[in-house]
């Protein structure tokens, strides 16, 4: 995942969650920032009562090469929080279950 597409800033962060509806599925809750056309971005939480900052990193390192598969719509920022369920998963159901949400949110570009 390219750098251009990561939300950092922690104020960015605070609006996306403070201004817009949660979806929730499974072990994720996504908020999602509709705006003018311009570079998607995502942004990961993963709170520490999932484990120490090596289980959290590797968390973060699946889903950024999850999200590195498909092509996404150019309006929106996406914060995706990530709940402790998510330690039973596989990866390729991480990433099912992952495609599913951003298929439902209409993120997704069409083939």
């Amino acid at each position: 995942m390219k750098k251009i597409n990561i939300v950092k800033e922690n104020s960015d962060f605070n609006n996306i969650i403070k201004n817009n509806r949660p979806f929730k599925y499974k072990d994720y809750i996504i908020y999602i920032e509709r705006k003018k056309p311009s570079i998607y971005k995502f942004g990961f939480s993963v709170g520490k009562k999932i484990g120490n900052a090596v289980v959290r990193n590797k968390i973060k390192r699946r889903l950024k090469n999850i999200i590195d598969k498909k092509d996404y719509k150019n309006d929106f920022n996406c914060i995706i929080i990530v709940g402790k369920g998510i330690l039973s998963r596989s990866f390729e159901e991480m990433g099912s279950n992952l495609y599913y949400a951003l298929d439902k949110l209409k993120l997704i570009k069409e083939k």
